[in-house]
C-alpha cells in the first residue's frame, strides 16, 4: 500500500516560478547511469538482468544503487514476485515517464553536436 507521500510524488506540481538551474532535476536523477536505466524503461517493464544486459557497461553494484535511488525519488516502481528465485520488475512511474521529452531532446542534441 502506498503512503500519501508516495502517491503525491506521482502528481506533477504547477510551478509558480521556474528556477534558472537544473540542480533539483539532477538531484532526483542521481548518478550517471540514471538516464540509461530510464531510457530502457521507456520500452516497458524490465527485470534486473534485462537492464544489465542492455546496459553492458554498468556494474551490478552501480545498477542496484541507481535503481534504489530512482525508486526512492519516485521515478520508478519496484515490484517483487514471490517466486524461486525471487522475481523483481522495474517500471517507470508517471514521474519517470515525464522525463521522456528531456531524453528525446538530449538524444537530438547529441546527434547534432557529437
Amino acid at each position: 500500500m502506498k503512503t500519501a507521500h508516495e502517491v503525491s510524488s506521482y502528481i506533477p506540481k504547477t510551478p509558480e516560478h521556474i528556477e534558472c538551474n537544473i540542480e533539483k532535476t539532477l538531484n532526483v536523477l542521481g548518478g550517471k547511469w540514471a538516464f540509461l536505466v530510464i531510457r530502457e524503461l521507456f520500452c516497458g517493464t524490465k527485470r534486473f538482468g534485462e537492464l544489465q544486459r542492455e546496459i553492458k557497461v554498468v556494474s551490478p553494484r552501480a545498477l542496484t544503487s541507481t535503481l534504489r535511488h530512482l525508486e526512492e525519488q519516485g521515478v520508478l516502481e519496484r515490484q517483487v514476485f514471490p517466486t524461486v528465485p525471487v522475481t523483481v520488475e522495474y517500471t517507470l512511474t508517471p514521474k519517470g515517464q515525464d522525463l521522456h521529452n528531456i531524453c528525446k531532446e538530449m538524444k537530438l542534441w547529441a546527434a547534432r553536436w557529437t
